[in-house]
């Protein structure tokens, strides 16, 4: 499907199309949150079922990432790409046109399995083609696009609340295909497969530091993303402006995710962890408390640019160790996906439905819990391996 070049494809251009790929991916991923009040109040929602339409994502990523990440050591990075795309393509013109919850949720559950094979081949076409003193500033540079996707996705859901969401969707299905024709053309050299197993990686701490800590943010984003909207709407904020307290936080996060990915590369991974962990505990602590939507949004936007800093050292982490133990890296990103997603899942489904018997506060408090033992953990000693 992907032409193979004798010729090795340019860094830049992978880092381009790769990253133009995951913003596409999670702009239609976050673009649910500002329709997700009124979908509540359409459709009768619960906030239980509200948090299985957020995390039907997350769970399609779940069922696939493995998969994913193995086809892509089979088959090479481009292949793979390519039908995550037209997976995204159908799924996003199905979410245009749904209008239950069965469909609505369905589309998102085909999304994550498309957005799963995107990732794991995305990345690892990446780390491939660039230099491995620069791993963690180009995975930062396409992780900064996944953030500036939650920028655009908040706006496009306002757009689509505000218009018609099968246009706005069938234009996101257009784009996908046309990203999918970019990748056929863009030439690939082949690569010497690894033969390393999954079992000998997991053996790597880094591997397993580098899995946690992408789980942990995950889930923190989870439980904030369905939480949040809904209290922004309490406290009387519309689609558009929980689409503005969004972009905001994305904003923030998306300009610092390269300049962390470039420190982690000079410095170690360590500081940035911890900085990052520090985050996702002041966040858990301080959500609950505001009772003003200005005051929340603050907060909002403080929290994502401070534990926004885990992903891109946690993934680099990840690839670092699957490298060591002489693991694909198609399998490292599919392990990437599949802590992400577990995460993801257990924050928004799991992290609801815990606020809906006990209270927002709790959930959050749950997830602080977790970030204060990693953090101790990263600061009295750290795992051998990882620096």
């Amino acid at each position: 499907m992907a032409p193979v070049s004798i010729r090795a494809s340019s860094p830049r251009r992978v880092v381009v199309l790769v990253s133009v790929i995951v913003l596409i991916d999670v702009c239609f991923f976050s673009a649910v949150a500002p329709l997700l009040p009124s979908y509540v109040v359409e459709l009768g929602l619960s906030k239980s079922q509200a948090g299985v339409l957020v995390g039907a994502y997350a769970a399609g990523t779940l069922l696939a990432s493995l998969p994913a990440g193995w086809l892509t050591a089979r088959r090479g990075a481009p292949r793979v790409l390519v039908s995550g795309l037209l997976l995204l393509a159908v799924a996003s013109v199905a979410f245009g046109v749904g209008s239950s919850f069965v469909v609505l949720a369905g589309a998102r559950l085909l999304q994550g399995v498309g957005g799963a094979a995107s990732w794991a081949a995305g990345l690892t076409w990446l780390v491939q083609e660039a230099p491995r003193e620069r791993r963690g500033q180009m995975i930062g540079t396409v992780l900064g696009a996944g953030v500036a996707g939650a920028i655009g996705g908040p706006v496009l859901g306002a757009l689509a609340h505000a218009s018609s969401p099968r246009l706005v969707f069938n234009v996101v299905g257009i784009v996908a295909l046309g990203l999918a024709a970019a990748v056929v053309l863009t030439p690939s050299r082949k690569h010497t497969p690894q033969e390393g197993t999954l079992r000998q990686a997991l053996r790597q701490p880094a591997v397993r530091v580098g899995a946690w800590l992408t789980v942990l943010p995950a889930m923190y984003f989870g439980v904030a993303g369905v939480l949040v909207p809904l209290r922004l709407d309490e406290l009387g904020l519309g689609a558009t402006g929980v689409a503005v307290v969004f972009l905001c936080a994305a904003a923030v996060e998306a300009a610092g995710s390269p300049l962390v990915g470039r420190l982690s590369d000079h410095f170690g991974r360590l500081l940035p962890l911890r900085a990052g962990l520090g985050g996702v505990l002041g966040g858990c602590l301080l959500l609950p408390l505001p009772g003003r939507a200005v005051l929340l949004a603050v907060v909002v936007v403080f929290a994502a640019a401070m534990s926004g800093m885990l992903m891109t050292p946690a993934s680099a982490l990840l690839s670092d160790g699957a490298e060591a133990a002489g693991l694909p890296q198609g399998l490292a990103f599919g392990l990437f996906n599949l802590a992400w997603a577990a995460g993801q899942g257990i924050g928004s489904a799991g992290g609801s439905r815990f606020a809906e018997s006990v209270g927002d506060t709790a959930s959050y408090l749950a997830v602080a819990v977790l970030s204060a033992a990693t953090l101790a953990v990263l600061i009295v000693r750290a795992p051998t391996g990882v620096r």
